[in-house]
């Protein structure tokens, strides 16, 4: 555990006119800068003058994980975007993060969670799964969340991650000793899951590839337009994009063995065809698609006992 003496830092408006409270988050991965550059582009504007909050409640928290920021890599001591949650004997600098972001996002009605992505790829937005009442993510606000979701200035929108997670969990609970963590049901939660949890609503916007210098300027443009259309700011509401991908994630698949290889260097959303070889495990196993559709977060990075992949298909949920 660091001991090193790291602030929390978070910046709040309210407006005189009621409206939602929106919390916008940046850094929950130490490398993924672009939402802390695009937070405080608006924040500077609005400290200016330049950009008014007339109604409703926003903060803005640039650098929610200050140990990974500093060490500019994706943790600190781990991965806060995993079982997130308050705890009473916090043993690592993320269990105090999570004691000091998790209140602060409960009182907070909506959430927009900004990240970038390892590899070349479009911006896309994760969204949430529609309203239910099952033991996996509960929801009521699966309207709002989609139709802001679709103001936000990107063209590919992806659910279903936290019960697609849960099926890899249980699965993952008959070799608890390779990773514990993973194997408990929580280890899915992260920032969105747990604002929805809360009765909120919420979404992580994958603004690009980590260095692009275009990510940037999606995240900037995300908190505009949503500002916008939330009514904090009295601009007119960004319109809803029109052309548009919809996908929902329906398998994971772990890493088993360090030997087990991609059949080729993946990236996110490469398209997949029935019987296309995805990789092979280190005993001469051959993993296929069995349906047609896209491969999403592969990473040759990961650890066995770990996710490594996973397939989405074509949905219109959205």
């Amino acid at each position: 555990m660091t001991t090193k003496p790291l602030p929390f830092e978070s910046i709040a408006y309210t407006g005189l006119e009621p409206g939602v409270r929106l919390i916008v988050t940046g850094a929950v991965h130490g490398n993924e800068t672009c939402g802390t550059q695009g937070i405080r582009r608006v924040v500077s504007e609005i400290q200016s003058g330049a950009l008014p909050i007339v109604r409703g409640h926003v903060t803005f928290v640039p650098v929610c994980n200050p140990l990974a920021y500093a060490k500019r890599d994706r943790m600190g001591d781990r991965n806060l975007n995993r079982n997130l949650s308050p705890t009473k004997t916090p043993k690592d600098f993320e269990d105090h993060v999570a004691n000091w972001l998790c209140p602060l996002m409960a009182s907070h009605e909506a959430l927009l969670d900004l990240h970038s992505t390892r590899g070349q790829t479009e911006a896309f937005c994760l969204v949430g799964p529609n309203d239910n009442d099952g033991i996996i993510e509960p929801f009521k606000h699966s309207k709002a969340e989609r139709d802001l979701a679709r103001r936000l200035g990107v063209r590919r929108f992806v659910e279903g991650w936290l019960d697609t997670y849960a099926r890899g969990v249980a699965r993952r609970r008959a070799n608890v000793a390779a990773n514990p963590l993973a194997a408990d049901a929580i280890y899915g939660v992260g920032t969105t899951e747990y604002m929805r949890s809360q009765g909120g609503y919420s979404m992580t916007l994958e603004c690009g590839q980590h260095d692009d210098p275009t990510s940037p300027e999606v995240a900037y443009r995300a908190i505009r337009n949503t500002l916008a259309f939330l009514g904090h700011t009295g601009e007119p509401a960004p319109p809803p994009v029109e052309k548009y991908e919809s996908l929902r994630l329906h398998e994971v698949v772990d890493k088993d063995h360090a030997d087990d290889k991609f059949s080729r260097a993946w990236a996110s959303f490469d398209p997949l065809e029935p019987g296309d070889v995805i990789a092979t495990r280190h005993d001469g196993t051959v993993i296929k698609a069995t349906k047609r559709g896209r491969i999403v977060f592969p990473d040759v990075s990961a650890q066995p006992g770990h996710e490594w992949f996973y397939l989405a298909e074509t949905t219109d949920s959205i």
